[in-house]
């Protein structure tokens, strides 16, 4: 982990996160979104990140981040800029596959989980890869950025139309 030093402490926590703060504290993909480059979103299901990042591998990422401890979680701290590696459908599906035969035949320890990260992470096209210090500085000035409301959209804001209640805005 000594070599991850420069996220900056960066802290993963589970789920989604309205805005990083100054502590880190977002998902493993949320911080994968701001090192490879993004803006920061919210990440509340795999469908919501840059379609340069593998689904499945961010959907395995996405459970070891939310069924881990708060001290394994942050063992996913090395793969945050390597999830940006989406590949052509053909090797979707061979992850996917990769991924299936070796985690979802039962209980999964959060070890076991890594290892098979690891193995889908090695299938197809690799991330480019950041040097330590453009991956720390990208999320050092996610922090530094001013907490913002996410302003409601899509469904919400419909329904909200509807009964005639005011959307919050950013």
């Amino acid at each position: 982990m000594a070599q991850f030093d420069y996220i900056l402490n960066w802290t993963l926590k589970a789920g989604s996160h309205p805005f990083p703060g100054p502590d880190g504290g977002t998902c493993i993909n949320e911080a994968a979104i701001v090192a490879a480059g993004f803006a920061y979103q919210p990440v509340w299901r795999v469908d919501d990140m840059p379609r340069c990042f593998s689904r499945p591998v961010c959907r395995l990422a996405m459970l070891l981040n939310d069924q881990a401890d708060d001290v394994q979680r942050q063992k996913l701290l090395p793969f945050v800029t390597r999830l940006a590696c989406a590949d052509t459908p053909e090797v979707e599906r061979l992850r996917q596959a990769y991924i299936d035969a070796r985690a979802f035949r039962g209980s999964l320890s959060f070890e076991e989980g890594l290892t098979v990260l690891e193995g889908a992470l090695a299938i197809g096209r690799q991330a480019n890869l950041l040097s330590q210090e453009e991956a720390g500085d990208r999320l050092a000035r996610a922090k530094r950025v001013p907490e913002q409301r996410i302003s409601d959209h899509g469904v919400m804001a419909k329904i909200k139309e509807w009964l005639g209640v005011e959307a919050e805005v950013a």
